[in-house]
């Protein structure tokens, strides 16, 4: 696959990569989007036949900025799915933002290996191939990604990185085979593409024995955004760090028009991101990049936040996740960081629940932690009570076996939902 990217751009021609977890149907929405004039997939049981003209190069583009060379699909499991496309413009800037590795001044280091958390068609392989091969390293990619094949590749490797979105680093930490791997080798933690709350930070550092960056993006952005620094303390007052090199990051209401509505410090709005990163649009739908843009040229996310007055970011989750309890705002993503810390729970999710009094309630649909007692309701309410306020706190407790994810390994907050709507 990473030879046919690179093949269809040398001759001009345009990747729009599908997760090949995603189900037929998935995948058919994405097709009728971009209409491909060919689509390569993996058969095993049919040789590749050679044609006619293989292996003669194709005759050289002229240099092209503006031309497009990669479409990154942003969701693929409802409604009709929208494809950000990337010109050499932007895999440029990407390159340049993008150091691969750390913050602190640290660059991406030469010939290094790490195992991509991602499949080829999600935004951090599409958009940082071109640097990915600048290095002159190796990304060990995966079929299907597991905790313990990523723990065997770092340690037979000798991985100095370790890295993904925060659900895969907590599955490696719980993996029972987490103490049978040698992982000295690791030198740092990238988490990424998700909510990373504190405690697992915390642990992920102890046992990994490496420091931690945290950051934010989005497909959008080109998987450039914030970052917080290796030799940043872990901490909540770090959040999610501050934005790198050129990108520029503001706080809108979430019901302005396009011409307003920056919000103050401290104050939690829309996070809308500014960066020759940002795609050029979405492929073949003028509507839908008209409302992501601003007039100012900054990308909606989607994302609630604030930023604090030193300049960084703090998330509070999704817009659309956001629900009214009693004529208050509440963000499921704040009351999981703090029950995340709690001991006996391995994961949790905040669901909203129709309620003829309240209007809106919280439930907390938890794992426990093996050889753990469930906690009850009143647990919960009493550890995170002193932190959070007591509005925010959920109304009702769940205890679930596993979380459903989506393809990209983040929590699927729509099919938890539907869990407590089955009862």
């Amino acid at each position: 696959y990473v030879v046919a990217y690179l093949a269809t751009a040398k001759v001009g021609a345009v990747t729009a990569g599908v997760n090949p977890r995603l189900a037929d149907a998935e995948r058919s929405k994405m097709l009728a989007v971009v209409e491909p004039k060919v689509v390569l997939g993996a058969v095993d049981d049919v040789a590749a036949l050679e044609k006619d003209g293989a292996g003669h190069a194709p005759p050289p583009l002229a240099p092209d900025d503006d031309r497009p060379v990669a479409i990154v699909f942003t969701s693929g499991t409802t409604g009709v799915p929208k494809g950000a496309v990337f010109t050499n413009r932007q895999l440029h800037a990407v390159v340049e933002i993008d150091t691969g590795g750390a913050w602190g001044g640290k660059r991406i280091e030469q010939r290094s290996k790490s195992v991509a958390s991602t499949s080829l068609a999600h935004v951090g392989f599409m958009t940082k191939l071109p640097w990915y091969l600048m290095s002159g390293g190796a990304r060990y990619l995966l079929d299907r990604w597991d905790a313990d094949t990523n723990l065997r590749l770092v340690a037979e490797h000798r991985m100095t990185n370790v890295g993904g979105v925060p659900t895969q680093v907590a599955l490696m930490l719980r993996a029972p085979s987490f103490a049978d791997y040698d992982l000295t080798c690791v030198q740092s933690i990238v988490l990424g593409g998700g909510p990373a709350p504190v405690p697992l930070q915390r642990e992920a550092s102890e046992r990994f024995g490496a420091p931690v960056s945290v950051r934010f993006s989005s497909t959008e952005t080109g998987g450039c955004g914030t970052g917080t620094a290796l030799d940043d303390p872990i901490g909540e007052e770090y959040g999610v760090g501050r934005p790198r090199g050129p990108v520029k990051v503001t706080i809108r209401a979430t019901d302005a028009t396009n011409d307003g509505g920056e919000l103050p410090q401290g104050e939690i709005g829309e996070i809308c991101v500014r960066s020759p990163s940002v795609m050029a649009g979405y492929h073949a739908d003028a509507d839908a990049t008209a409302v992501v843009f601003t007039d100012d040229g900054a990308v909606r996310t989607g994302d609630l936040g604030y930023l604090d007055g030193e300049g960084r970011l703090h998330l509070a989750g999704r817009s659309k996740e956001m629900y009214v309890r009693g004529g208050y705002n509440v963000y499921p993503a704040e009351v999981e960081a703090v029950l995340f810390d709690h001991p006996a729970l391995a994961a949790v999710a905040i669901v909203a629940t129709a309620d003829p009094v309240m209007g809106e309630r919280g439930t907390a649909v938890v794992v426990v932690r093996e050889g753990a007692a469930p906690p009850s309701l009143a647990d919960l309410r009493a550890y995170a009570g002193g932190r959070v306020a007591s509005y925010k706190l959920p109304d009702d407790v769940r205890v679930v076996d596993e979380l459903p994810l989506t393809p990209m390994d983040k929590l699927d907050r729509r099919a938890v939902a539907r869990l407590l709507a089955e009862g």
